[in-house]
């Protein structure tokens, strides 16, 4: 088949230049302008204005141009800047009505200088200058929250705070009984792990019998209350932190104060409360499945009656041993319901906030409980307990 010359024009793209004597230089477009084309480049005409008399004004003739798109427009915004920096006026009146209207909007508003972003380097000292900044901020949030938990309390055991005593039996049950599988698990798992721990060195001497020992004492002083609080702060501070998130999201804290509500008082307080009464009856029932968890290995593994294990474990167990263990959870149970609340409170108004409050409050409620494990066991080996 014969391509006329008509069809090989519309079928490639090209430019073509004519002058006239009153200074115009007028660009023939021709062919399909698109991507999939080889096109001119702008450098043919900036070569075409350079050659001979510099143009004062230039119009286009788009007769036979073919089919258009975005590299068209890409030309012409090119072509636009050469006749900026050249002084030379550009007439649009010849093109398409559609790239005149493209080539307008793309005009209006052109790029300020500064806006695009720049990568700045920071130095090292100015890392750890905001990071320590952020930090006493952090600190003096928290004691600002509790200065507003201890104010809430007062007004509490006067009569005069404000929330729902449903609201409270609520919170009781889900951290509470909701609790109960979870920390039977991991209490019995854990005592199972102490036992088979301790009973590789007590089996050289023969005093496997002191299995019972290691678990009891190991349970009721610490392990459980440890073990139950970072259950509570996976489990229930992160939700404490979720719940009050996405109220702050749907700014129904907002509405809160603008009714005269205090969320400390009809939020924090119920779940503060809650959770400290709630982990000391969870840790003593740790306590207890942690020692059937010893049970489990010293009567399966080592031959140790069920009778000789309690008699053994009631006389290696003291008063002391238990309230260290349950003053330990009461602190516990305060520090998770603290930093769950107060991450929610501080969340942010989106909802990947809402999921850095949730973790915030895990990695806090984590961290106070060590830190607080650590104190503790300081003073009761200055107080020789």
């Amino acid at each position: 088949m014969t391509i006329t010359p008509t069809e090989q024009e519309k079928k490639q793209s090209g430019l073509e230049f004519s002058r006239s004597t009153e200074g115009l230089l007028v660009i023939h477009l021709t062919g399909n302008w698109t991507i999939n084309n080889n096109r001119p480049q702008i450098n043919d005409v900036y070569k075409e204005i350079e050659n001979g008399t510099q143009p004062k004004n230039i119009v286009f003739d788009t007769t036979r141009l073919g089919k258009w798109d975005s590299s068209l427009l890409a030309f012409l915004v090119n072509l636009k800047k050469i006749c900026l920096q050249k002084n030379i006026h550009l007439h649009e009146e010849g093109l398409p009505e559609g790239t005149q209207r493209l080539f307008r909007l793309s005009s209006a508003v052109a790029e300020r200088e500064g806006d695009r972003k720049k990568t700045t380097h920071i130095s090292f000292l100015a890392k750890t200058g905001d990071s320590v900044i952020a930090f006493c901020k952090s600190i003096l949030e928290m004691i600002a929250f509790i200065g507003e938990i201890s104010v809430a309390y007062k007004k509490m055991l006067t009569g005069k705070a404000r929330f729902r005593g449903s609201d409270l039996l609520m919170i009781i049950q889900e951290c509470g009984a909701n609790a109960l599988p979870i920390v039977s698990l991991i209490s019995i798992l854990v005592g199972m792990i102490l036992a088979f721990v301790g009973s590789i060195q007590l089996k050289m001497f023969g005093a496997q019998i002191y299995i019972a020992d290691l678990v009891g004492i190991a349970m009721t002083r610490a392990m459980a209350a440890v073990m139950t609080g970072i259950i509570m702060a996976g489990r229930t501070g992160a939700s404490f932190a979720a719940r009050i998130g996405t109220m702050q999201v749907n700014e129904e804290i907002d509405a809160m104060k603008t009714s005269g509500i205090s969320p400390i008082e009809f939020l924090v307080i119920p779940r503060i409360t809650a959770l400290s009464i709630m982990i000391p009856l969870l840790t003593l029932y740790s306590d207890l499945m942690g020692i059937m968890g010893g049970v489990i290995v010293a009567v399966a593994g080592f031959d140790i009656s069920l009778t000789e294990y309690f008699f053994e474990t009631k006389s290696a167990l003291t008063l002391t041993n238990l309230w260290i263990g349950l003053i330990s959870a009461f602190v516990f149970g305060i520090l998770v319901a603290i930093s769950g609340c107060l991450r929610g409170i501080q969340c942010g108004r989106s909802a990947s906030a809402v999921g850095d409050a949730t973790t915030s409050a895990v990695v806090t409620g984590i961290v106070s409980i060590v830190v607080a494990t650590a104190i503790i066991t300081l003073i009761c080996n200055v107080l020789g307990i």
